[in-house]
């Protein structure tokens, strides 16, 4: 497992002396400052203080930023926490970070492929399922009817997709 994982994202500069605008990917939107220090891709760390409400998001104070031009250089760049920080999910929860890379099969041993990405659009996760055979990326419902199993240990997930999802 990763040992961090992305908790958001800068989308921009708000005002004009360093704050940014920043996007939570946590259940709870403002709990992202409990889980500071926040790294960059690369490792730079940043403390984090959450400043107000924006539409979108938050207006936040990173430590070392304290120029509009240094705010809009950080435009686009995914945020990450320790995994040591985060809470311990229960035993029918995932991060999305843990489930990318996974191998799917289906119920009968047959290989699928593997969860290229996770996507969430308000009615549920969707992994997006990428494999041999298949002309584009199959999105499959993450839910206990389609995905019935999930070994993190074995890196891989059984499936139990609808009829004619896989061809």
């Amino acid at each position: 497992m990763a040992e961090r994982v992305c908790v958001g994202a800068i989308t921009g500069a708000f005002g004009v002396r360093g704050e940014v605008r920043l996007k939570s990917f946590c259940a709870t939107p403002e709990a992202i400052a409990d889980y500071a220090p926040l790294y960059t891709p690369e490792g730079r760390g940043f403390s984090l203080r959450l400043t107000r409400p924006v539409k979108g998001g938050f207006a936040a104070r990173l430590s070392g930023v304290d120029s509009k031009d240094a705010a809009d250089a950080l435009r686009g760049i995914r945020l990450y926490a320790g995994r040591e920080v985060l809470p311990a999910l229960p035993e029918d929860e995932f991060y999305h970070t843990d489930l990318i890379g996974l191998e799917v099969i289906d119920t009968g041993g047959v290989r699928l492929g593997e969860v290229r990405a996770v996507h969430d659009h308000g009615a549920g996760d969707l992994l997006e399922i990428h494999g041999p055979g298949l002309g584009s990326t199959v999105l499959l419902p993450f839910t206990n009817d389609c995905v019935p199993t999930v070994d993190l240990a074995a890196g891989r997930l059984i499936a139990d997709p609808p009829e004619g999802l896989f061809g």
